[in-house]
């Protein structure tokens, strides 16, 4: 039955380094301006030298640890989901569990599914849950984006992520319905042995990202009773500013509702850590008793929503580790696009 698993405990990560839009448009000629409105964003968070998936995702976790106030040991499942694991045959998630005592009796995964990597791992760690197969689980969303040089992705391909323990006591935020919308539509994709990511351009708003979440929000509306002004707070995947702003427009929400997970426009696309960072956001300023909803997308595509209701043991654990707002918000070390380069290692030389 709904409502009987939720989040015990959630932390987020972002890294301290950034890079402005005008700095990119700079490199390439473009209007900084026009690039800034249409994006409704003005800079991006950037991974450092030492900073990638795993690390990104062992932070998030360790923070959300800090608020579940559990024994790392009771955790029977963890999952990462990404577009970016470092390695293409060695998992992300068993450094994980070592780095942060989990384990060994422990079962880990690596996901993908593009942008909602993030959502299904938490999607399947509620649904463990919720079964009774394990007294917690949990799903991480974590992402170093990547954007070819010169592409309009570099403008908002950035890094982050985000971590959610699921249990079935001692709940700051049950789980009262659930929904995925998921279909063929190839619009934005990278084959195997390339570095950067290809879009379909057009075909990425209206036939893949609005088709995706617009369905997908009705039919957890439709499933779950409830209706827009129900719910205190919203968030949707965010590959850049106007899409979500949109997307929750269309179905009846207002900015009031989605500001507080509308983080894009100060950290950028993390991809899979987009929408669970927002929902980070989210859970950072929740009331006991206000519901909020969480719609991801996922290029080829789909998208996962969730029904959150906050408990009265929520406030005790907000402050327990850093708030998403004040990481965005804190120490910030900005780059010139030649440091980005680097750190990015988009210069590759053949031997």
């Amino acid at each position: 039955m709904a409502g009987t698993a939720g989040i015990v405990g959630y932390g987020s990560y972002v890294p301290a380094y950034r890079i402005k839009v005008e700095t990119i448009s700079d490199q390439w000629g473009d209007d900084a301006g026009s690039i800034e409105r249409g994006l409704m964003l003005s800079e991006k968070t950037v991974p450092g030298r030492d900073e990638d998936t795993i690390t990104i995702a062992v932070a998030a976790a360790k923070n959300a640890l800090l608020r579940a106030n559990i024994d790392p040991q009771k955790i029977g499942a963890v999952y990462i989901g990404s577009e970016s694991h470092p390695y293409a045959v060695k998992p992300s998630g068993t450094v994980l569990v070592d780095a942060l005592g989990i384990g060994p009796n422990v079962h880990v995964a690596d996901l993908e599914f593009a942008c909602k990597a993030g959502a299904e791992a938490m999607y399947i760690s509620y649904s463990h849950v919720l079964s009774g197969n394990m007294e917690y689980s949990m799903g991480i969303g974590a992402d170093t984006s990547q954007g070819a040089p010169g592409d309009a992705l570099e403008y908002s391909a950035s890094a982050g992520g985000s971590a959610f323990i699921f249990g079935s006591k001692n709940i700051i935020a049950n789980v009262l319905s659930t929904h995925s919308y998921t279909s063929d539509t190839a619009d934005f994709w990278r084959r195997e042995y390339r570095h950067y990511p290809r879009h379909g351009g057009r075909f990425t708003g209206e036939p893949a990202y609005f088709k995706h979440v617009l369905s997908c929000t009705e039919a957890l509306l439709d499933k779950s009773g409830f209706k827009p002004e129900d719910f205190a707070h919203v968030v949707y995947h965010m590959p850049n500013g106007k899409f979500p702003l949109k997307a929750g427009k269309i179905m009846g929400f207002t900015n009031d509702q989605m500001k507080q997970g509308w983080v894009v426009n100060k950290m950028g696309n993390t991809y899979s850590g987009s929408s669970p960072t927002g929902m980070a956001a989210i859970m950072d300023v929740l009331k006991p008793g206000e519901k909020a909803m969480m719609i991801s997308f996922g290029s080829g595509a789909g998208s996962d929503g969730f029904v959150f209701e906050a408990t009265d043991l929520l406030p005790a654990v907000q402050n327990k580790a850093p708030k998403i707002h004040d990481q965005l918000d804190g120490k910030k070390l900005y780059l010139s696009y030649g440091q980005y380069a680097a750190y990015r290692k988009k210069i590759m030389f053949n031997d």
